[in-house]
């Protein structure tokens, strides 16, 4: 890749640069849900949530948290509850605009799968928002048109679900 990317867990330094990126990537269609919803969401899994500095700044997150299949958080309030279950949901993974065609989304992806497989979760599933069902498919997730989702993550939003598989998946890596 060439350029200096680290990725980890989310320590308390690094609210305000994710509560900034998820404001600027969501505020536009209405899907952005604020510090305490986040915060609640990492809480309910801390060891599935991570932080992506690119070139030592802030520059991406994943928070995904064990949620039962076709089930999914309420983007109008924070976590009440954490769930046990062997499906862990990807609520929100984001990549800065000035890095995005970097591979780094791909980056946080195989971080969160292979923390996945080590936790033994069986599947993994998301909504796709903001016309970003392309990019799932072609990361392995399909799409599960039945489950009805609430008018508050957006028109055209899907749900979409991959299992965990037992040797590491081979994601589409950009040219160099």
């Amino acid at each position: 890749m060439g350029h200096d990317v680290h990725i980890r867990r989310i320590a308390e330094g690094d609210w305000d640069a994710i509560v900034a990126l998820e404001a600027a990537t969501y505020s536009a269609g209405a899907l952005s849900e604020g510090r305490d919803a986040l915060r609640s969401r990492a809480r309910s899994s801390p060891a599935t949530c991570f932080v992506l500095h690119y070139e030592q700044r802030p520059a991406g997150y994943l928070l995904a948290l064990p949620y039962p299949m076709f089930r999914y958080p309420d983007l109008s309030r924070p976590e009440q509850v954490v769930h046990h279950s062997r499906n862990l949901h990807l609520h929100d993974l984001v990549v800065a605009r000035h890095v995005r065609g970097n591979g780094l989304a791909r980056e946080l992806l195989h971080r969160l799968t292979a923390t996945a497989r080590a936790k033994k979760y069986e599947r993994i599933s998301l909504i796709a928002v903001g016309g970003s069902e392309g990019f799932w498919s072609a990361n392995a997730f399909d799409a599960v048109p039945e489950v009805a989702l609430a008018s508050g993550y957006g028109a055209g939003a899907v749900y979409m679900s991959t299992p965990v598989r037992r040797s590491e998946p081979v994601y589409p890596r950009k040219a160099k």
